[in-house]
């Protein structure tokens, strides 16, 4: 994975550090374990924030920080993913993991009204939460391994291209030396 892309996009730690809405987090923040771009962390952080995005829960980017602690990630990364699921996204990924959750229990799937309303899903809410928070679990789940193994394949295919890219360099350069050698010989 290219760390220098990830590095212009990722915000600084200092300038968190300095918000003062943030500054009760400062010790947590403060850990520099949390900022690593390696491709344990980044591989990780991928797993935690795409896991926390297919959850329907509030405060999904306090469940990611809290996740990227424990698992010893990079912060940054696993909040940010999150947004995965943001106003747009939400409505399609949520009833994809409806789905996905009435297929593993069986259960039917429920017709949405023509018109949506806060009174039909209160209504709703216990034949719709099941199949919801096992389909969004499986879906977390599978998503996070997927995401991992590909990060880390995606990261070894780099770091291998530029080392392959570097020896090739080397070896033309080793040549064009060569070559000038000869011609004043």
């Amino acid at each position: 994975m290219p760390r220098r892309f990830l590095q212009r996009y990722m915000p600084k730690p200092d300038t968190i550090r300095k918000q003062r809405s943030l500054r009760f987090m400062a010790p947590l923040i403060a850990d520099p374990g949390l900022w690593l771009l390696t491709r344990r962390s980044v591989a990780n952080a991928f797993s935690v924030g795409v896991f926390c995005a297919m959850l329907p829960i509030p405060f999904q980017m306090v469940v990611a920080a809290l996740g990227a602690r424990l698992t010893r990630c990079n912060l940054a990364l696993s909040v940010g993913l999150v947004w995965i699921t943001n106003p747009l996204t939400m409505p399609l990924i949520f009833y994809g993991n409806y789905w996905i959750g009435t297929f593993i229990l069986g259960a039917p799937v429920r017709e949405a009204p023509s018109r949506i309303s806060t009174r039909w899903i209160a209504e709703q809410m216990h034949d719709i939460m099941p199949p919801l928070i096992v389909g969004s679990l499986v879906t977390a789940v599978m998503l996070a391994i997927v995401v991992n193994i590909g990060i880390r394949l995606i990261w070894r295919w780099h770091v291998s291209h530029n080392w392959k890219r570097r020896r090739q360099i080397r070896r033309q350069r080793r040549a064009q030396i060569e070559a000038e050698f000869d011609d004043k010989v």
